[in-house]
């Protein structure tokens, strides 16, 4: 599977072989299965951006074993994807994002994969390619609630609606859902969620004054899901959740995380006091210590907004990582310890004495959607158990 192994392969992947990914299937489905008993509802299991950096195929194959009833993606091509894979080709398949234009899409629609659907000129390309497939092509018509981002403005929604049905009574598509977005549901208690929990009630009844009667309504991400109950409606759709973090630690759930991103040291070096380290010199030592190098950096995701702040595990302990994380490697202080070559180094790990995505996230000032997301192609992943 692209750039996946069985975990009991040999690494030979990274900079200079000394670098991997192994994600952890069986924290995945306990995840599932965590977030299935808070949300009480059937759910979308989002797999997009290669589930969120661990590897799509597998993801979605262990998200559907664990009980999640459908998969989320973004684009056409991860759908045509997932409908292709073993184990897949019966499991619902939303794809998010599509352009009216878009090559391939009578064949999406032939191939059951829900379309989301953001505009006029969406529904009426999806109503062409449903017409020219010759069965209907099934639609999730998205109301923009005060995300202000992708979704059929309000001004629109009796307008869109109307089409919708038109379409749907000539046959060339099904409503299958109605859906929006929160814009600060991880923020709670922030005005914005009640304003749009009430616009969101009130795009479907616009849907319902249109005589549509969606499948299914679903507006709650992962932090809704959790801290949340109105907005469960009659599915949720986790993404970051799945993979381990609670983007709403205040609403504890017994959640896992599913990746571990380990390397190894490279080099070690005394350096004495006033040695100025990587680019810049933003760090200088104050006293003799022993650098060890790692053979990582911000091409495989490294981020470097993180210098000089982030932590790894290394010789039985957190150390800092010193001066700036470069392209392809980062230094790390190891004081008077005796740091051998070749000692494992965890940058992401699952034990509590491990940094984690959170940790890297808050010194980076980012999420950890973006730094597992961020992880390099140069760093192979590996399974724990043999998927094909």
């Amino acid at each position: 599977m692209d750039n996946y192994r069985i975990l009991t392969e040999p690494v030979n992947g990274g900079m200079s072989g000394l670098a991997k990914a192994s994600a952890d299937w069986r924290r995945l489905a306990h995840n599932v299965e965590a977030l299935a008993r808070v949300a009480g509802v059937p759910m979308m299991a989002m797999v997009k951006a290669d589930a969120y950096g661990h590897g799509m195929v597998p993801a979605a194959r262990v998200a559907a074993e664990a009980g999640a009833d459908r998969l989320g993606v973004v684009t056409l091509r991860e759908a045509w994807q997932l409908r292709q894979s073993n184990g897949l080709a019966s499991t619902p398949v939303m794809a998010f994002f599509f352009a009216p234009e878009q090559p391939g899409l009578a064949e999406v629609v032939a191939a059951g994969i829900d379309l989301g659907v953001s505009s006029l000129a969406q529904l009426e390309a999806a109503a062409a390619a449903g017409d020219k497939a010759g069965t209907p092509a099934r639609v999730h018509l998205k109301g923009d609630t005060g995300m202000s981002r992708g979704g059929v403005a309000e001004h629109e929604w009796e307008l869109a609606a109307e089409a919708a049905a038109k379409h749907q009574a000539a046959g060339s598509v099904v409503v299958a859902g109605a859906w929006s977005h929160l814009a600060c549901a991880d923020e709670i208690g922030h005005p914005a969620n009640a304003l749009q929990k009430a616009a969101f009630e009130r795009f479907l009844a616009a849907v319902a004054a249109a005589g549509l009667a969606p499948e299914v309504r679903h507006l709650a991400n992962s932090a809704a899901l959790i801290a949340d109950p109105e907005t469960r409606y009659d599915m949720v759709r986790p993404g970051i959740a799945l993979y381990g973090y609670n983007p709403v630690p205040d609403f504890p759930v017994d959640l896992k995380p599913v990746v571990e991103v380990r390397s190894q040291v490279m080099s070690v070096k005394r350096l004495p006091a006033g040695s100025g380290i990587s680019y810049g010199h933003t760090h200088v030592l104050e006293r003799d210590t022993n650098v060890a190098l790692v053979p990582l950096g911000y091409a495989d995701g490294i981020p470097r907004a993180a210098s000089n702040k982030a932590e790894v595990y290394l010789a039985g302990k957190r150390r800092r990582v010193i001066g700036r994380i470069c392209m392809d490697q980062f230094t790390v202080d190891c004081g008077d310890d005796p740091v051998k070559p070749g000692e494992p180094v965890v940058l992401i790990g699952a034990g509590a004495q491990h940094p984690d995505a959170d940790d890297w996230a808050a010194w980076a000032g980012t999420i950890p959607n973006d730094v597992l997301t961020g992880l390099g192609a140069r760093i192979p992943r590996l399974w724990n158990r043999g998927l094909d």
